[in-house]
């Protein structure tokens, strides 16, 4: 194999890119001045209302009866907290609801339609910013991709950057020789080029924004892809189309989905995703409209709207200390609207791609770092001119970490109501005690019904969702029947119920670690997961334990109200559940799973070829 005579890199073209500031307002003069979308405007509102009133009305309804329940003197200060708590957490619940709702309307009406009229053909970079990771993953990943636009570039260019802040100097010579491998057995005709930073400043915003300001200026558009994003040339195509067609999108984001997962851990999220997410996308771009938001994967960007509108500064940290924003993605759609860009989202595009963490623990490892972004967010809500949406968009981020210490706090005071005031932990209330409350006692009639209403509220986002799974053209024999798929959604129902108390208890700790200050770096994701120890099994989950165990002798002794007892189960056995979740089993089969798509064949294809090549025994055959 001959070495490729053409540079790693093309010539320079700069693009400036100021940094934003959050204390003013600001439009870009080159978004469209007002394009008529009124009518759009106008639906997404109605969206908006028939998707937020629903949540209100039944939290209001649900915290009227629950009030009820207290005693005729008035409410303390204790159950003025569990009404609040309780209130707070069942309208996210119902706005779950109300979005899958308005997605399985969404779904029926089979009104999108791709855009149609003119197009100018786009140069579109894609860009894949990498940091320590497998290079034959990568590798393998672009090529099969490079290789899909080379057949269906629908009179597009495409060249693809894979931009390295790689530290590991072994992986990025392993990098630089698959890169070379890979150029020198391709057309002639396909681009890829490859940069490594001498120094990862900012660290994804700023490989992001060093390629903007070094060659943004020769591209209309760039697609940001993470290193285990895979991406069909169909949909890369639908995409750069979307964008070319409608001159004020300044972002499309598209909906990947989970694929590859081989442990029971993951083929439950993949499942969860393949089968319930696509209803919830549904809802959420009706109501988004073209106030969407952007994931930092797998969409289309315009290049010089992107330049000029969503430089990021740094912020200030609890402790007045210059802070990078951590997850961007959010912060950069708000500052694109916020100029004047529509921010758009095409759940309807198929063939997005993404790999999700193998283990409990790889997925709380990168859902610990995701919580110091989204937490961060919070001190943005007051940044100026930002549109309404975008700043739902930042709150709603956060809000899904705090909602973690609220159930905590939710579950401690129901664990100390008891089941009734007689066997209540709360002893050192009394008769004597004028603000003793008078607990309600939770084996009443009504009261268990509230709870199961509660439970059902949880349930019926996922069960809409299979009512919808016709409408997206899905078929039960693509799960393998309706045998199949009904015993695949048992198991992923089962397993949610048995994880999401775990779930629970280390959010909190994310939440408490931000706080603190202890969350530190952003390592790379581990795409195969970890193999870890009994040991390292029960000192992460240690606080699980102690709570679960707490629970159970609660509930043992009588003092604790039966309805805690799955969860007191599930903490006890966070460690075995922890195992459990890397084991590699072929449970609860998707679509993409039991039928691997083209491009995922010719990923793995790929992935391996490079692998050869990196071993030094060369490929065993020339890549088709």
């Amino acid at each position: 194999m001959l070495p490729d005579p053409r540079p790693l890199l093309p010539p320079d073209a700069p693009l400036a890119m100021p940094e934003q500031d959050f204390a003013r307002d600001f439009h870009d003069a080159d978004a469209p001045a007002r394009i008529s979308d009124c009518g759009q405007s106008r639906q997404a509102g109605l969206w908006r209302v028939l998707t937020f009133s629903p949540a209100m009305l039944a939290t209001l309804a649900l915290a009227l009866v629950i009030s009820g329940w207290f005693a005729q003197g008035g409410t303390t200060v204790l159950e003025g907290v569990l009404l609040a708590l309780i209130a707070f957490n069942f309208f996210w619940i119902t706005f779950t609801v109300s979005t899958v709702l308005l997605g399985l309307f969404g779904l029926s009406r089979r009104d999108w339609t791709p855009e149609r009229g003119p197009r100018t053909p786009m140069r579109v970079a894609l860009l894949v910013p990498t940091y320590n990771e497998l290079p034959s993953f990568v590798l393998g990943n672009a090529r099969s991709m490079l290789e899909e636009l080379r057949a269906r570039s629908g009179g597009h260019t495409f060249e693809m950057f894979i931009l390295s802040d790689t530290r590991d100097e072994s992986i990025a010579q392993q990098e630089r020789i698959a890169v070379e491998a890979l150029r020198a057995d391709m057309c002639p005709d396909i681009a890829l080029y490859y940069r490594r930073r001498d120094d990862n400043t900012a660290r994804k915003v700023g490989n992001i924004s060093d390629w903007v300001r070094r060659w943004g200026g020769n591209y209309e558009a760039m697609l940001v892809l993470d290193a285990d994003s895979l991406m069909t040339g169909r949909a890369i195509r639908r995409l750069t189309n979307a964008l070319a067609r409608d001159p004020s999108a300044g972002l499309i984001q598209s909906f990947p989905q989970l694929i590859g997962a081989q442990s029971v851990f993951g083929r439950m999220q993949q499942f969860a995703n393949g089968v319930y997410g696509l209803a919830l996308a549904e809802g959420l771009a009706r109501w988004a409209g073209h106030e969407g938001n952007y994931w930092g994967h797998n969409a289309i960007i315009r290049t010089k709207a992107f330049a000029a509108c969503a430089g990021l500064p740094e912020v200030r940290n609890l402790r007045g200390k210059p802070q990078l924003i951590m997850s961007h993605d959010f912060v950069e759609a708000g500052l694109l609207r916020r100029a004047g860009w529509r921010v758009r989202f095409l759940p309807r595009i198929r063939g997005s791609y993404e790999e999700t963490p193998a283990t409990l623990i790889d997925h709380v490892q990168r859902d610990r770092r995701w919580c110091q972004g989204n937490l961060q967010h919070l001190q943005l809500l007051g940044a100026r001119g930002f549109h309404a949406m975008s700043r739902f968009h930042l709150a709603h981020g956060a809000i899904g970490y705090l909602m973690a210490p609220l159930w905590f706090a939710l579950l401690v005071i129901w664990a100390l109501i008891g089941r009734s005031e007689e066997a209540s932990v709360i002893t050192y209330f009394s008769e004597a005690n004028p603000t003793r409350p008078s607990w309600p006692d939770m084996s009443e009639p009504r009261h268990v019904a509230v709870v199961l209403l509660i439970y059902a509220m949880l349930l019926a986002p996922k069960l809409l969702s299979v009512v919808a799974l016709p409408l997206t053209g899905r078929k039960m024999a693509e799960f393998g029947g309706l045998g199949r798929f009904l015993l695949s959604m048992t198991t992923e129902i089962l397993l949610a119920i048995l994880y999401a108390p775990i779930l629970m208890v280390q959010q909190m700790i994310a939440v408490f670690r931000t706080v603190l200050g202890l969350q530190k770096g952003w390592a790379p994701q581990m795409r195969d997961g970890g193999a870890y120890s009994w040991g390292t099994l029960a000192k992460f989950h240690g606080l699980e334990t102690v709570v679960g165990v707490a629970l159970a002798i609660g509930v043992g002794l009588g003092l604790v109200s039966l309805w805690l007892a799955p969860i007191a189960l599930s903490l006890v056995l966070a460690v075995p559940l922890s195992a459990l979740s890397g084991l590699r089993l072929r449970l609860m089969g998707t679509a993409e799973d039991l039928n691997a798509p083209q491009i995922s064949r010719a990923a793995q294809h790929y992935r391996g070829w490079v692998a050869q090549v990196l071993s030094g025994a060369g490929p065993a055959h020339p890549a088709e």
